[in-house]
């Protein structure tokens, strides 16, 4: 009996579980991995929120099923955000559904809106959901490019003009995951132009809107474009913002129709989280936002560091001016390894694991993720460990090249 399943036929092998399998296999073998490949926050929630947790948990009635859509005062609390953050008002009974984080939100929006053979434009490199949340929903991905600017829009147009049908939605990601670039208001006011025009929806992945290292500058939404309701929803996460990730806890917001299909589906598939999570949420968008300071200068100062030790270890890293990645080449000299067996080899060669370009799409292939997601003592041993392999790698290159065959 086949086990392959029409939608896991769909699916290409996840990347990064390749790395993360050749990352296990070493700390078997007794190796100290220094892991900067998933995006996975290390620091702690705040005190508060976990206070206000396990103040809500155990009271009558929290153990029972919540509301799929999220408690009134949580959709109440992101709205109070949005309003004060962007300057966008929201109605929390129809414009706001609380996701199991923006990961799953996004999925079931797929679900909600796709039609076999849909076709939906999708940044190549981008985070790996924005592709195949549609894929398993039996849509068509069209690439188009990830960077955030005017020369995009002919590259946008011409993919309308030459998918049948036309597509149905434009996915984006600023701060992005993987790249780090950060989108202005004026790419966004272009972009819900572009999407009035052609009729199609904007699904906006906002999860790093506030890891940001100019305090000038802050990231905007996609939302404060006037008309941008008509055409868009925005997925935003508590799990990089107040490092709640495994609480699984995050938001789409914006335009009714969307919201409302995938309220429905979401009514079929979950119940919500666990309510006390939901309390502690809520506790968070609406309390002091000195821990949300606090975490971007602890990312600010390891990016300094990243960059700093890195470069002078013969490794120039691009300076990332927003999300907790750094989008970084591979050194020439690697290059024509692609990205999965250049990760591979800093496993084996220099005990550090970072995420490969190529698990994001072809486009990334020449790059690797650097997540800052260890302390800055690690960082620092890390570009030790990076440069004492690339001192040696012109003595042993001709070890590493077969790898490359082999896999």
């Amino acid at each position: 009996m086949t086990t392959d399943f029409h939608r896991i036929r769909r699916l290409p092998p996840y990347i990064f579980e390749e790395v993360n399998r050749f990352k296990a296999k070493a700390r078997a073998n007794g190796a100290d991995i220094i892991d900067l490949g998933m995006g996975n926050p290390d620091l702690a929630a705040p005190p508060h929120v976990v206070a206000k947790l396990c103040e809500t948990a155990g009271k009558p009635r929290t153990d029972r099923y919540s509301a799929s859509k999220g408690i009134a005062g949580l959709r109440r609390a992101q709205a109070g955000y949005y309003a004060r953050r962007f300057g966008v008002k929201l109605n929390p009974d129809t414009q706001v559904v609380a996701t199991l984080g923006s990961k799953e939100g996004f999925a079931n929006m797929a679900q909600a809106i796709t039609a076999p053979g849909d076709v939906v434009l999708v940044p190549n490199p981008s985070y790996p959901i924005h592709a195949f949340g549609f894929l398993m929903a039996g849509g068509v991905i069209r690439s188009v490019p990830a960077e955030p600017s005017p020369a995009i829009f002919p590259a946008l147009e011409r993919a309308v003009l030459h998918s049948i049908p036309k597509p149905l939605a434009l996915v984006t990601c600023y701060p992005s995951n993987p790249t780090a670039q950060v989108a202005s208001l004026d790419f966004y006011r272009d972009l819900v132009a572009f999407a009035k025009k052609h009729d199609i929806f904007l699904l906006s992945d906002l999860a790093y809107a506030e890891v940001y290292f100019d305090d000038n500058d802050p990231p905007p939404s996609m939302l404060q474009v006037p008309g941008a309701m008509d055409v868009a929803v925005e997925f935003t996460s508590m799990s990089k913002t107040f490092s709640m990730a495994g609480w699984r806890i995050g938001f789409a917001v914006g335009n009714e129709r969307l919201l409302a299909a995938l309220g429905r589906v979401k009514s079929y598939l979950d119940y919500g989280a666990f309510t006390p999570v939901q309390v502690a949420a809520t506790a968070a968008l609406n309390g002091p936002d000195d821990c949300i300071r606090e975490m971007r200068s602890i990312y600010k100062r390891r990016r300094d560091v990243l960059v700093e030790s890195f470069g002078k270890a013969g490794w120039e890293i691009p300076s990332p001016s927003a999300s907790m990645f750094a989008w970084v080449p591979i050194p020439e000299k690697f290059r024509p390894l692609g990205s999965l067996e250049f990760s591979k080899l800093l496993v084996e060669k220099a005990d550090v694991a970072v995420a490969p370009g190529i698990g994001f799409g072809e486009h990334g292939d020449d790059y690797v993720r650097i997540a800052l997601v260890e302390n800055e003592q690690r960082i620092r041993q890390a570009a030790r460990s990076i440069r004492k392999f690339f001192d040696s790698a012109d003595r042993t290159l001709h070890n590493v090249v077969p790898l490359a065959r082999a896999g």
